[in-house]
């Protein structure tokens, strides 16, 4: 038997041809899109820099006004000093083999500070600890400061907030243990393989940057996502409908139709078999109708919120009495589907044709702007009108930039972590489908979202009656009497659940609002079957006063709210009739779901152009 070796293995060194292609392929796209970028700057010109979302001037108006305050800057910072000098101390005491409490310490949910290294290593703890130090006191020292107006305030918070996530030493090959090992190990191919990335990125993204966050390639819409089987029976301008088939022996008499945003496909209630709302829903009797909107380009440049009612939910409606025969439905609408679909209501309150809807449901819905949480950042007149500048030279707003906008809500997670993934561990993004979903975004027509940012957003007029109009009817959600069933999280960053408790206040019907657990997507995909989050409810004949004080009087409930929304909704009609198969409806199949609107792309080469 041979003697154990004392000698360390080594990691065997990369194949020199592979490194001489790798550099080659990096040099090529390297030199590629730097003569894009040259002649794409030639073609532009030299232009003064803009402040188009007036992120330079709020930082100076909070410079101007923390500055008149030297002596609160002074006390901030001393206390910065302090907590860096107790900071040293503490790693003195690691090095020296002592235990010590640390000084600083991240969140339970911080994925990015998961690697052990970074608590058992003494120096990966002080860098660690160092920058949430830093973090907190440059968090502390802006957030608050006198004499800063509330919107601009938000503005230096959040971006504030991006600076800050942006250092974090995660981000950097150096700092990073994890990458720090990688980069021992492999010799610095992962730096290699993650630039090959970075350049592929930039060049699928026409000369702009868009992170890769999930194999793509790995999905196919009807095949592996959107699987529920149904058939397209009805179409317009604006979008397709599809009708799902029945999978029980008798099927709820009201047929259910789903609007989801427009902002999104459809698909996100229809993943996968096992977390499927849609295949749920078909499960438990009911005929199922989602709208599936169309992807628009400039030809759609004059479509309007008006286009969404009239051509969106209410062709809907008629479609679906044409094929089964039934003139009320009950209706479900997701976000931006929700606030269509609670102006719809109103819209036929108001022409005396409310019992076309008998009970409506939102999922996320806000009515109410009086806070739209983060996303009011985004929204003020200098930064509407620059985009509206966008959107009417070519007629409607590239899903991308909404997709980066909502990614910033949480960089750490939809960002930071692939450039760390994907860049630095030279690593390829896995296969997930709800970052396939995430990142199969849709463009929105510019007069649509104008209307939609100014009078909704900036205005709040949906909250006022008469405040908008549709086809000459006053909207007025007090009109609304249908029942109503509200599904919030308590998580949820794009629409806060305690600003869609106020806009569930202002309808005039028996509402019942429930609060589940997670946010905006994992909360309401959420399967009975996974048993998980949660939901409360209030047992109020009422909706409280304040958010706080229904919570205050809330029950928690285990499970999903699925199973809920089931028992209201048939509790007030659980008639039910012969199944209904959409190849046998009056209707004309036009295609198979999930339809060819939900597939539709554009050439990435005729976006670029």
């Amino acid at each position: 038997m041979a003697a154990p070796s004392n000698e360390t293995p080594h990691a065997e060194l990369p194949d020199p041809q592979e490194v001489a292609k790798t550099y080659a392929e990096v040099a090529r796209r390297a030199s590629h899109l730097i003569s894009d970028h040259v002649n794409r700057q030639l073609k532009k010109g030299i232009a003064a820099p803009a402040d188009e979302l007036g992120i330079a001037q709020a930082f100076m108006d909070m410079m101007a006004k923390l500055l008149s305050n030297p002596y609160k800057l002074a006390q901030a910072q001393m206390n910065l000093v302090w907590d860096y000098f107790s900071l040293w101390q503490h790693s003195m005491m690691r090095f020296a083999g002592l235990h010590a409490a640390p000084i600083a310490a991240p969140e339970k949910s911080d994925k990015r500070f998961k690697d052990e290294e970074w608590e058992q290593h003494f120096l990966f703890d002080f860098i660690k600890q160092s920058y949430l130090i830093a973090a907190r006191h440059i968090h502390d020292t802006v957030c608050c400061v006198d004499g800063l107006d509330e919107q601009t305030q938000k503005k230096v918070n959040f971006y504030t907030r991006q600076y800050i996530d942006a250092l974090s030493p995660s981000n950097f090959a150096m700092t990073n243990p994890e990458v720090f090992r990688e980069t021992v190990k492999s010799h610095g191919q992962n730096l290699l393989k993650g630039l090959n990335n970075l350049l592929r990125d930039v060049e699928e993204g026409g000369g702009n940057l868009r992170v890769k966050m999930t194999d793509t390639t790995a999905f196919e819409l009807g095949k592996n996502v959107a699987t529920t089987p149904g058939k397209v029976v009805f179409q317009t301008d604006m979008m397709q409908l599809l009708q799902y088939t029945p999978s029980t022996d008798k099927v709820l008499k009201k047929p259910l139709l789903i609007v989801p945003p427009w902002i999104n496909k459809f698909y996100i209630l229809d993943l996968r078999e096992k977390n499927s709302y849609i295949k749920w829903c078909v499960d438990q009797g009911h005929t199922v109708f989602v709208i599936s909107w169309v992807n628009p380009d400039e030809r759609h440049a004059d479509k309007t919120f008006e286009s969404y009612v009239q051509e969106g939910i209410i062709a809907a409606l008629d479609a679906i009495e044409q094929q089964t025969g039934e003139k009320s439905v009950n209706a479900a609408g997701y976000c931006l589907g929700g606030t269509l679909l609670a102006t719809t209501l109103a819209y036929l309150a108001g022409k005396r044709q409310a019992n076309r809807i008998s009970a409506a449901t939102f999922f996320t819905t806000m009515t109410d702007f009086t806070d739209p949480g983060e996303l009011g950042v985004f929204i003020d007149e200098g930064q509407v009108s620059s985009l509206e500048k966008k959107m009417f030279e070519r007629g409607y707003l590239e899903g991308s930039e909404m997709a980066g906008t909502f990614n910033m809500l949480r960089a750490n997670d939809l960002i930071w972590s692939f450039v760390v993934n994907n860049y630095l561990l030279g690593k390829d993004p896995f296969p997930f489908d709800l970052l396939y979903w995430n990142s199969d975004s849709t463009r929105m027509p510019a007069k649509m979202h104008s209307f939609y940012l100014r009078k909704l957003y900036m205005e709040n007029r949906l909250v006022e009656p008469g405040g908008i109009t549709i086809d000459g009817v006053a909207i007025d959600l007090g009109k609304i009497k249908t029942p109503c069933y509200f599904i919030s999280t308590i998580e949820d960053h794009i629409a806060p659940w305690k600003s869609t408790y106020a806009g569930a206040r202002n309808f005039g019907g028996p509402v019942r609002f429930v609060l589940g657990g997670s946010g905006h997507i994992a909360g309401i995909v959420n399967p009975p079957a996974a048993n998980k989050y949660g939901f409360w409810i209030n047992p109020a004949a009422k909706l409280p006063a304040t958010p706080d004080d229904w919570l205050a009087g809330a029950q928690q409930n285990a499970g999903s709210w699925w199973t809920d929304w089931q028992a209201w909704l048939t509790a007030m009609d659980s008639e039910q009739t012969e199944p209904r198969d959409p190849a046998k409806g009056k209707l004309k199949v036009l295609e198979d779901a999930p339809g060819t609107f939900v597939k539709i792309r554009i050439d990435a080469k005729k976006a670029a152009a």
